[in-house]
């Protein structure tokens, strides 16, 4: 059956055109009832024959004791999604009418109920209201689309309960109406369907008091705190909003907290030519908005302008209703102001978008004895404390939890939420672990059935066909050098003189675009992960570990596939000839760097591997030298590594990195690879090739470096990569020969970013710290998205695979590119993280130790230090009772700290006194206390933030 509809539009142009939309209806949609045999029986393996249960299982209801299944609308989908996907929770039907409107509405939300309808365990069903016959409706005049949504679902929940009496059961199946609109839900019952909101069901499974804490509340007015006192300012609608902003009366930015003065944001404004950042200080400005908000801001008057706070403040929260206590604290950062720094400044007026997501943190437990409301502390300290109602609180006490934020009325000094998931106890380090990923947003779950689907089928092996398509190099030395216990193991080397006297060598990368085709599950949960994630004691892998460890992993003595870049070079490493292939390679050796450099060195070992390999360590250093001689920078950051009980998995020693001969040796190698095919694919592909540029910093990031260097009397030139590399170089002192690495140190916190892009949608591609005009990555495709995307790209270059719709589209491009940069960050968070509660597990054990420091920075009333010997950087703080202020003093630009009789310059070496403050179990800190030079009264030790030296440094925008 057909209907259609007939409308007019105009057209950019200004013409009026007659549009026709028809739309099929159909008698052949069943209705997902395992017993009906009314309707057609589902296609076996798709999700509809996967649906509801013939008997419906679940929770026992005292308001509907028979069996029945539940349809929800839209609204409690969006907003009790959490009660939803409990397990307690069954046999749903979801309307496409609801699926639609909760697509355009949030696409998280969108994606955990099509998660459920695959789920089978769920039994939810999706049905395709909008075209059955019986339960398709039209738009009547003056209806608007909201209400006719409405009246479409009450529509299709009757029909299902006429049909379902059709069925010839001893017991009938009802099915339930959901909704928390309440003129929806009167309407219904009008109508004689049976409804209830989602809080009268809930209550009603008698056998599961606990999901009531999960309950969402969907109604700030049912919330607001008794007083009723207003605390905030309203929220301007968005449609003025947007007028606003339109007009330049408003502004629109990323709201961004600050770790350190929770009454302090910054804005930072999307603008055409660059970004604004506008700071916003006090409560009443801040205006209820959270961290990652889109949120409209209206500039202050010049003259109530102030600068960043360099006051550090955290919300105690002991009383969630002293706003007196808050003005207070407001006074001192105006007194904290540095007139000389003063930055623009406004207030938040309204929310554009909500950013919100499920926060980890701890139950902050009422010292009223039966209490049922509690604050709950979360563990990122940017985002506010939640208000939520729970019975469980003496279970919860002590452990790491999971609360969703529902809403933040005016009234209300924190926002209101509620209870989504006990993660286990606090400290523990599987249930931290847990913590640390999903703070960190990194996709962890196994992976499901549909993307195990794609693996190849075991044993596997190397096909006739696969041998037609490719270059056998089965027959050369090839070897790969990683660092211990590495499994997935990406790329491989080989190196031989070749008949003319010039000299081949190879960089034989694992072929995963292989075994990942384009669009399927398998390729889409790759593209999810964007990235493999590397913690201390576990890796998170991008890919299924049959491909990142067995079937890609460049194993010796295997036939793997590869995807090969090989250069005729001559003696002087300047390269004659590059050819790409696709490949067959056996690895003769799979060496640590340490085995590598051993071979190396030896005076008795000259096999064919070792030969191989001394040839590449050669050619490394004259590639290495001609790169810096181009302008490529050398920097420095200290790395860690732990050494684990076998046993326990506890960290029982602690040391930084020591780099060898091999890693450059192999880096080289890898950089060579990847500006050779970037340039191919770029000549290829001028529009669509996926590449990586690093910015050149702005000048005003070297001035922290510059000053420093000069107090020791040292020029370091930054007005270019070369005059900055080498300025670096000559940066030494005979007396202090640590002081060049911590000029580097300080020299990649100047650093921006490097990023993907899409060559098609930006013009400037250098690579700063290469010093290379063009870049990409093509060389870890088992654990990096953008390799597999460029290894398609150079595939069909050289005729070896072909291409598909996305590939050659440069605005998915640049999507794709966005979400890699987001991925990529926040594993680099996730792995500083899981360093830091680790160094704290090592202290925890260790104890109390006294170690030299160097001094990086000076603040207004602490030193940021350096420990070489554990990578460990941190704040030690002064600023004690009863004691004398410090003083910050900018003479000669150079700032210095005063405490008491003894001043504090950068790059001075101290002696501290490191220990693990576990009082707070969420917030545990390194204890840090000046041994050397003495300070007067500082026995009781300052605090070291436990997130100074990986929680923190994700706040600086302006790193490498």
């Amino acid at each position: 059956m057909l209907t259609s509809r007939t409308f007019v539009k105009r057209t950019r142009a200004g013409a009026v055109v007659k549009v026709v939309r028809e739309h099929y209806l159909r008698e052949d949609i069943p209705c997902g009832a395992p017993a009906c045999r009314l309707c057609p029986p589902a296609a076996p393996g798709t999700a509809s024959a996967r649906g509801l249960e013939a008997r419906p299982s679940g929770a026992a209801s005292s308001l509907c004791p028979g069996p029945h299944f539940l349809l929800p609308d839209t609204n409690l989908l969006l907003h009790q999604i959490d009660i939803l996907e409990d397990p307690v929770i069954k046999n749903v039907i979801v309307l496409q009418t609801v699926l639609q409107e909760v697509r355009n509405r949030s696409a998280p939300v969108y994606k955990r109920i099509r998660d459920m309808i695959q789920a089978p365990e769920k039994h939810f069903y999706s049905f395709t209201n909008e075209h059955h016959r019986e339960t398709y409706i039209e738009q009547e005049r003056g209806e608007t689309s909201n209400d006719r949504n409405d009246r479409a679902i009450r529509v299709a929940v009757k029909w299902y309960n006429e049909h379902l009496k059709k069925i010839e059961d001893e017991e009938k199946i009802q099915v339930i109406f959901l909704t928390n609109d309440r003129t929806n839900k009167e309407k219904a019952l009008e109508e004689g369907i049976t409804a209830y909101t989602c809080e009268e069901y809930v209550k009603s499974l008698t056998a599961n008091p606990e999901l009531v804490d999960r309950l969402a509340c969907v109604s700030d007015e049912g919330k607001e705190i008794e007083s009723g006192k207003i605390i905030f300012p309203e929220h301007i609608p968005l449609s003025k909003l947007q007028q606003g902003i339109k007009s330049g009366i408003y502004l629109q930015g990323t709201y961004r907290a600050s770790r350190e003065n929770y009454l302090e944001a910054t804005v930072w404004v999307h603008g055409d030519a660059e970004e604004k950042e506008v700071i916003v200080q006090g409560l009443k400005h801040l205006n209820r908005a959270v961290h990652e908000d889109i949120v409209a801001v209206e500039l202050l008057a010049k003259d109530e302008w102030v600068a960043p706070s360099s006051v550090v403040l955290q919300d105690d929260g002991q009383n969630e209703d002293d706003i007196e206590n808050e003005e207070e604290k407001e006074n001192i950062l105006k007194t904290s102001v540095n007139k000389g720094m003063l930055r623009p400044t406004g207030k938040v007026v309204g929310i554009i978008k909500r950013n919100w997501r499920p926060y980890c943190g701890m139950l902050s437990k009422s010292q009223i004895k039966e209490a049922r409301r509690h604050l709950f502390t979360p563990a990122d300290r940017r985002i506010p404390r939640i208000r939520i109602e729970t019975r469980q609180a003496d279970t919860l006490e002590g452990q790491r939890i999971i609360v969703a934020i529902d809403g933040w009325p005016r009234n209300s000094r924190y926002p209101n939420g509620h209870f989504v998931k006990n993660l286990g106890s606090a400290g523990d380090k599987e249930t931290e672990t847990e913590v640390l990923l999903l703070e960190h947003d990194v996709p962890h779950q196994a992976f499901s059935q549909a993307v195990l689907s794609f693996l190849p089928k075991m044993p596997w092996s190397i096909t006739e066909e696969d041998m037609k398509n490719r270059e056998d190099l089965r027959h050369l030395n090839v070897c790969s050098v990683d660092p211990p216990g590495c499994t997935d193991i990406d790329d491989a080397l080989h190196c031989r003189e070749i008949e003319n006297g010039n000299i081949e060598v190879g960089v034989h990368i694992a072929d995963v675009s292989h075994f990942i085709r384009p669009g399927n599950a398998l390729d889409e949960e790759s593209v999810k992960r964007g990235t493999t994630v590397y913690l201390c004691e576990k890796r998170i892998d991008m890919v299924p570990e049959l491909l990142s460890s067995n079937l890609c992993s460049l194993r010796s003595n295997v036939d793997r596939l590869a995807f090969s870049c090989i250069w005729e070079m001559n003696h002087k490493a300047e390269i004659l000839k590059t050819r790409f292939t696709k490949s067959i390679i056996n690895s003769k050796a799979s060496l640590t760097y340490a085995e590598a450099q051993m071979r190396i060195d030896s005076a008795t070992m000259n096999d064919d591997i070792t030969t191989s390999l001394r040839g590449l360590n050669k050619l490394a250093k004259i590639l290495k030298r001609k790169r810096i001689d181009n302008g490529a920078l050398t920097l420095s950051s200290p790395e860690v590594r732990f050494h684990m009980d076998s046993e326990t998995h506890d960290p029982i020693d602690l040391q930084t990195k020591e780099l060898k001969e091999t890693n450059s040796m192999v880096e080289e190698f890898m950089l060579l690879a990847n500006i050779s095919v970037a340039q191919k694919i770029y000549d290829e592909f001028p529009e669509f090739a996926l590449l990586r540029k690093h910015p050149a910093p702005p000048p005003s990031n070297y001035d922290i470096l510059v000053k420093a260097a000069k107090s020791k009397n040292l020029e370091i030139k930054t007005d270019s990569a070369k005059a900055l590399a080498e300025s670096l170089d000559k940066a030494e002192s005979p007396t202090f020969p640590y002081l060049n690495t911590l000029l580097r140190i300080l020299t990649t916190r100047c650093m921006m970013q490097a990023v993907y892009f899409c060559s098609g949608m930006d013009n400037d591609f250098h690579h700063y710290g290469l010093a290379s005009p063009i870049y990409t990555h093509f060389t870890s495709p088992i654990r990096r998205y953008a390799d597999i995307i460029v290894h398609r790209l150079l595939a069909v270059a050289i005729g070896a695979d072909c291409t598909y719709p996305e590939l050659t589209d440069k605005h998915k491009l640049a999507d794709l590119c966005k979400n890699l940069n987001y991925r990529h960050k926040m594993a680099q968070y996730a792995q500083r993280a899981s360093v830091a509660f680790h160094t704290q597990l090592f202290f925890k054990t260790k104890g109390a130790v006294n170690e030299d420091a160097y001094i990086l920075f000076v603040r207004k009333n602490a030193v940021v230090v350096l420990i070489p010997k554990y990578g460990l950087e941190g704040t030690v703080f002064f600023e004690e009772k009863d004691k004398p202020t410090p003083k910050l003093d900018y003479n000669n630009e150079v700032p210095s700290l005063t405490v008491e009789d003894t001043t504090l310059h950068v790059f001075d070496k101290v002696k501290v006194n490191i220990m693990l403050d576990d009082s707070n179990i969420q917030h545990q800190k390194m204890r840090m206390v000046l041994v050397e030079p003495k300070i007067l009264g500082n026995d009781v030790p300052a605090t070291l933030s436990a997130e100074a030296s990986s929680k923190n440094e994700p706040e600086k925008k302006k790193r490498k």
